[in-house]
């Protein structure tokens, strides 16, 4: 907010802007509301895939550790917690630029995290599966 807009906000008794992150709400002008909180459940969404992630991966290395497996399932285990927490940040980043596009008029960025997940999902399914089918085949 420029020093003459703050000045006619406090001049009409509202305080001025003071939320945080500046580099997001110090720009443009406020959005519709809908529109700000369609933004935050879905970076609330992608919170929660990274929870369910890093969930995963902690039940996978205890089941592992109670069944005896090997440390493959550990390994996969570390990297589903990885990629959780890869999420999770992905999902503050994305919340913020498709903000500051809200709050500026400007078109929204393209979506880059769906098609890393897709295909992380789709790789990590064939890799268990060629474990689980090797693991059963050979003594």
């Amino acid at each position: 907010m420029a020093a003459d807009d703050q000045g006619a906000a406090e001049g009409a008794g509202q305080r001025p802007d003071t939320r945080r992150p500046r580099s997001v709400y110090g720009v443009g002008t406020e959005p519709d509301a809908r529109f700000s909180l369609a933004n935050e459940r879905t970076a609330l969404a992608w919170v929660r895939t990274g929870l369910g992630l890093v969930a995963g991966g902690v039940a996978l290395t205890s089941f592992a550790t109670f069944a005896g497996m090997p440390g493959v399932l550990d390994v996969v285990a570390g990297v589903a917690c990885l990629v959780g927490a890869c999420f999770a940040g992905y999902a503050l980043v994305s919340w913020r630029r498709n903000e500051r596009a809200l709050r500026l008029r400007e078109p929204l960025p393209a979506p880059s995290g769906l098609p890393v997940l897709v295909t992380g999902v789709v790789v990590l399914a064939v890799l268990l599966a060629g474990y689980a089918v090797g693991s059963a085949t050979w003594p």
